[in-house]
């Protein structure tokens, strides 16, 4: 699955019956609660890969990009946007980029 196809996926079942779909249960508890998943996919990602479990890293990551996705399409907002922004950056130092944004 391409993120693409991912995107259509949660936008086919964000309005969809909440006791039957997770996106929707997601949705319906709200933006905090997404995020809040975000973050714990996040966690559980750097675990996995400071443990240096792979197979469970690939599991997490893929949890995070799921819980990503969903949060982002609650923002009406997409990959192919966060893509452009690290086009954006292409060729700037991460460095400098990062010192660009606390000016």
């Amino acid at each position: 699955m391409d993120l693409t196809a991912l995107e259509a996926l949660v936008r086919a079942r964000r309005d969809a019956d909440p006791d039957q779909s997770y996106v929707a249960r997601l949705r319906a508890r709200g933006i905090r609660r997404i995020a809040q998943k975000v973050g714990e996919e996040a966690v559980e990602t750097a675990i996995a890969a400071a443990s240096g479990d792979r197979d469970g890293m690939v599991g997490e990551v893929a949890d995070l990009i799921f819980h990503l996705a969903v949060l982002l399409d609650a923002h009406d907002l997409s990959f192919s946007q966060v893509m452009d922004e690290l086009a954006r950056r292409e060729g700037v130092s991460g460095l400098d980029e990062k010192a660009a944004r606390r000016s």
